[in-house]
């Protein structure tokens, strides 16, 4: 489980986050949401050591992850997909991907499985990073998060910008990962992926908490959503 405690952080003396909580049980996807600018962006960098706390904790189980320096929290089982993807795009989807794999041992099996969910992958193997689609680089971004085998993993905005079929594409892979025990946690905009995917949300706004709300309760009550999303 990864949880969130009393986070504040921001840039510089500009504080963004003010006491954030919230949790992400295995086996879920939470959705963090809220309008542009609430926070969410600026919540995924601070999991991942990327943004130093000002205080607060951010705990993995029995691992203080806000403890440790950035480069460190990926070996503890985070992965994360950041929004614009930051592939290296010179390098093949082979060499992107034997990036991710450094510090993983079964390193054959983890990729062969990664390319079992990104069968495009395969295809794409010893292209270049820089002349694939939007989504074949979406797809390679998760798969580099995903040579981790990672117990965590954030994703942020996964289907900005793709076409209707790769957006299909990342919503069955993010299924898988939940129904494999991973936690997931989601920064979306779109109210139909949210509605589809979310076991819980949490809710941000002015970079505090506002509550966190089930799955159930945000189909049973779209007006949530427009209240938080602006729809």
């Amino acid at each position: 489980m990864l949880k969130l405690e009393a986070v504040n952080a921001g840039y510089g003396r500009a504080q963004v986050l003010r006491d954030v909580s919230f949790e992400a049980q295995a086996g879920e996807i939470t959705c963090l949401l809220g309008r542009n600018g609430a926070g969410k962006t600026t919540t995924m960098k601070a999991i991942m050591g990327v943004l130093p706390l000002m205080s607060g904790a951010v705990r993995l189980e029995k691992t203080v992850l806000s403890d440790l320096p950035a480069h460190v929290v990926p070996r503890h089982g985070v992965g994360y997909v950041p929004q614009g993807r930051r592939l290296f795009g010179d390098l093949t989807v082979g060499q992107n991907l034997e990036v991710g794999r450094f510090s993983q041992r079964e390193s054959e099996s983890t990729l062969e499985e990664i390319l079992q969910l990104f069968p495009r992958l395969r295809e794409r193997y010893a292209q270049r990073a820089n002349t694939l689609s939007g989504g074949e680089q979406q797809m390679l971004a998760m798969g580099r998060a995903l040579s981790l085998r990672p117990s965590v993993v954030l994703l942020d905005e996964p289907t900005e910008g793709l076409q209707p079929s790769m957006i299909v594409a990342i919503r069955d892979v993010t299924e898988t990962l939940r129904d494999q025990g991973v936690a997931v946690v989601l920064v979306e905009q779109r109210v139909e992926a949210i509605l589809a995917l979310a076991d819980r949300a949490a809710l941000l706004e002015n970079g505090r908490m506002r509550g966190v709300v089930s799955g159930e309760a945000l189909r049973d009550d779209p007006t949530i959503l427009a209240r938080h999303l602006g729809v």
